[in-house]
């Protein structure tokens, strides 16, 4: 399933922190911000699914930062605060997105526990939102910067762990 040279993605709920590890060694750490709402897998949920995951779609390569998705399509907007006080209350999906799919069938995959029928992300979100803590609806928040950092270093096909603490 992985080898030792493919990249890994640990995601630890109660740190808020996603490892990029190669082998054992951890190159890259960032602090994100998943579900409000907790650990969870069921559609509605508005939790972050647990489990082992696999980055399925990589979206965005070649925008720029801040480039404003809706639907996975980028809108053409560039998000700003003159955007955000005329669209008040929208969950904004910024730079990139790394669409995951469960590997688990009836964990995380499939039927109501589908993440990838859940449109689980890790994706960008605005510099206000805060990181290291939980307050997302579902989905893995992140710096938009450190999201780009991050999109170049992994590849379709990359596996992410999703746990409540490692």
């Amino acid at each position: 399933m992985v080898n030792d040279q493919d990249p890994i993605i640990q995601i630890d709920l109660q740190l808020q922190q996603l490892r990029l590890l190669h082998g054992t060694d951890c190159v890259a750490c960032y602090a994100v911000s998943t579900a409000s709402n907790g650990p969870g897998e069921r559609a509605g949920s508005e939790c972050t699914p647990c489990g082992l995951h696999r980055i399925r779609l990589k979206i965005g390569e070649g925008l720029p930062e801040n480039s404003v998705f809706i639907g996975r399509r980028p809108t053409g907007e560039r998000y700003t605060p003159e955007l955000a006080a005329a669209n008040p209350g929208r969950d904004w999906i910024l730079s990139r997105i790394l669409w995951l799919s469960g590997l688990e069938p009836g964990k995380n995959r499939g039927g109501r526990v589908d993440s990838l029928r859940r449109f689980i992300y890790i994706h960008g979100t605005p510099d206000f939102e805060p990181m290291g803590q939980a307050a997302s609806h579902g989905c893995i928040r992140m710096r938009n910067k450190e999201l780009m950092e991050l999109f170049n270093r992994v590849s379709v096909g990359t596996v992410v762990d999703i746990r409540e603490h490692f």
